[in-house]
């Protein structure tokens, strides 16, 4: 027994320190050199005993992958996703630098990407290390995936990956990837994305001097873009409001969002503009018809009046979300495991967008889990940050979760 305990402290003290290594790489966007995270996975997989492979479906956007072959490789594999880079941080907002994994006292691990998701990433592996020394296999071979540039939208990491020749390889037949950290006791579960959709709007109207009251111009019909897309947000923020004080935890993706995010145009303080501009971030929940939302998106800019266009920067399509019944037989081994673990679900439907986007669309079942709890929900803010007790705790979880989606 004693010898049992000492092995277990030391697997946990080698997780941490590996994780704190990972967090220790400045995969910061952007243009991110990812040769130094590459590096540091070849050497997981070796002290794992797990071959790997690195696909470049677009130079310097490295996918890298690491198997653990199942007993039964024919039947469809598992994919465990994670994403290489973080989004930037504003360094003197730090109360320890963001890159050096300062642990304190209590164990807080602070770094860019401990939440956001280099933990998950770690997980997944030294769940695979505390199972292969149990000697422990499972049906289904595993697919430990770390791919770049979800944080920029994935465009060139597993939006392209989904569809080349390597990935069908894989076979993939479900798949996990990230949820948020819960300050809950409960963990989020996603079986399900809001459509992104970041919408360019074009006001044009009649310049001139900027003491003339002309009619026709782009600020007149930019107040009634502005005005539209505004009042619609105000009553989803009410919807939304309403779900909160009814304790609905975790609803807010079933709400579409809208947000202001950017506006320009003009060129001098006292010239009317022949244009203005204005961009909005829209986060379509999966009950709105697309068509007929695009549709009033039209309604509105006719209404502004004449020369007023609206265009797209993204438009992510409607994906079907995971089924949550008996139909889906990786659902219900998912659940059943949780239940007999005492891990807690909310499960609901992503508030923002993870790579789990591509591979529904691709037909693939995909949840977002991370065995994240009772933490501050810090993405992409600063001070970031996740206990070390956390981060083990999930491991342990890991350790029941894979097997029992590997064994359906």
């Amino acid at each position: 027994m004693y010898h049992e305990a000492m092995s277990q402290t030391e697997l946990d003290r080698t997780a941490v320190e590996i994780f704190r290594e990972y967090l220790r790489i400045p995969s910061v966007q952007p243009d991110i050199d990812y040769d130094e995270c590459v590096a540091f996975l070849i050497k997981q997989a070796k002290s794992l005993d797990l071959p790997i492979k690195v696909y470049h479906v677009h130079p310097k956007k490295p996918i890298v992958v690491l198997t653990w072959v199942g007993t039964q490789p024919t039947k469809s594999s598992i994919l465990l996703n994670s994403h290489m880079d973080v989004v930037p941080v504003f360094e003197d907002k730090w109360t320890h630098p963001p890159f050096s994994a300062h642990m304190d006292e209590q164990g807080n691990i602070y770094a860019r990407g401990s939440q956001d998701m280099k933990s998950v990433g770690i997980q997944y592996l030294e769940a695979i290390r505390r199972l292969k020394l149990k000697g422990r296999r499972c049906q289904r071979t595993i697919h430990v995936s770390f791919v770049p540039d979800e944080e920029i939208g994935g465009v060139l990491g597993m939006k392209a990956f989904v569809h080349t020749a390597d990935f069908k390889a894989l076979n993939v037949g479900f798949a996990l990837d990230e949820s948020a950290p819960s300050p809950f006791e409960e963990f989020f579960m996603y079986y399900g994305e809001r459509s992104m959709w970041h919408v360019e709007i074009k006001c044009a109207g009649n310049p001139g001097h900027g003491s003339i009251m002309l009619d026709n111009t782009a600020g007149e019909k930019l107040r009634v873009v502005i005005d539209r897309f505004m009042d619609f947000r105000a009553s989803e923020k009410a919807k939304l409001t309403d779900l909160i004080d009814s304790a609905k935890l975790g609803t807010a993706g079933s709400v579409t969002s809208v947000n202001l995010t950017k506006i320009w145009g003009g060129v001098q303080s006292n010239v009317i503009p022949t244009d203005l501009s204005v961009v909005f971030d829209i986060r379509l929940a999966p009950s709105v018809d697309h068509e007929e939302f695009e549709a009033t998106i039209k309604r509105w800019c006719e209404e502004a009046g004449p020369g007023v266009t609206y265009s797209f920067e993204q438009k992510n399509p409607q994906i079907e979300d995971t089924k949550l019944d008996d139909s889906n037989t990786f659902w219900t081994a998912f659940k059943k495991t949780c239940d007999e673990i005492g891990v807690k679900l909310i499960i609901c439907i992503c508030m923002g967008s993870t790579d789990n986007r591509f591979v529904r669309e691709v037909g693939i079942p995909a949840f977002g889990f991370s065995p994240i709890n009772r933490t501050p929900v810090l993405l992409h803010d600063n001070d970031e940050h996740l206990n070390k007790d956390i981060f083990l705790k999930g491991i342990q979880m890991y350790t029941k979760i894979i097997p029992s989606v590997a064994n359906v």
